[in-house]
């Protein structure tokens, strides 16, 4: 039955962004930045409620108090990575636009890369590490600016569920340079949907949102300790079976 549900899933996501992303494409003929975000979001959307009503995946998410308010209040989202549902499910829950940091290669998978490359996000070319790094600060500055938040995944990849993966410090120093607080956030999306895994199981996701975290005078190390040990604490509390 899992399997039948994901595959289900998967037609869905596929029948529905090849359409949705030419859309995209011809409406960024005279459309750019934030309304061809949340162009994005719609489809995103799409995709976490197919999962929600194919593959009985539901969510529940706490702390949403700790997010910054108004228009422009800057933050930075450093997200525990576990599976591809918070890359979809982020943009969808959140009141301000995001921008992603990720690697340029994702820009050439046909239709959802080609739309990704029609938004205001930051992708790098990880083999020039010190531009690409002052790229993601220059352009940081600028999208919190505008009152879009930062997200990035400090572990980097994917990690199996139980795990801590190794924590890099470039959403430490980001924030620190652009003096933008921290936001941790702890997802236990791999008990429904694992790491590199095609079966999705019926469950419920906890998504919970930090309390926000100053970066003004802080060491990119220590503060993403402070990170690293709110997020991997809250992690064994809300997935406590995989920590055993």
């Amino acid at each position: 039955m899992n399997f039948l549900r994901s595959m289900l899933h998967a037609l869905w996501m596929l029948v529905t962004v090849i359409p949705w992303a030419i859309i995209m494409l011809v409406a960024s003929i005279w459309r750019r930045g934030i309304p061809m975000y949340w162009m994005a979001v719609t489809w995103l959307s799409w995709a976490v409620r197919g999962l929600r009503t194919l593959c009985g995946v539901q969510w529940r998410v706490t702390g949403m108090e700790n997010l910054p308010t108004g228009a422009t209040s800057p933050a930075i989202l450093l997200v525990k990575h576990q599976s591809t549902l918070e890359t979809f499910l982020m943009p969808v829950l959140m009141p301000h636009p995001l921008a992603y940091v990720f690697k340029r290669e994702l820009l050439y998978v046909p239709f959802f890369g080609w739309a990704m490359a029609r938004l205001d996000m930051i992708h790098i070319d990880r083999s020039q590490r010190t531009q690409a790094f002052n790229k993601v600060v220059e352009q940081g500055k600028r999208l919190l600016a505008q009152g879009i938040w930062i997200i990035m995944f400090p572990e980097g990849t994917r990690i199996p569920r139980g795990q801590a993966g190794n924590y890099k410090t470039g959403g430490a120093r980001l924030a620190i340079a652009t003096g933008a607080p921290v936001i941790p956030v702890a997802v236990s999306s791999a008990k429904v949907w694992p790491r590199k895994a095609f079966l999705k199981r019926p469950g419920v996701v906890d998504v919970v949102i930090g309390p926000p975290i100053p970066s003004q005078g802080r060491e990119p190390e220590e503060l993403m300790r402070e990170v690293q040990a709110w997020i991997e604490a809250e992690m064994r509390r809300i997935d406590p079976d995989a920590y055993r």
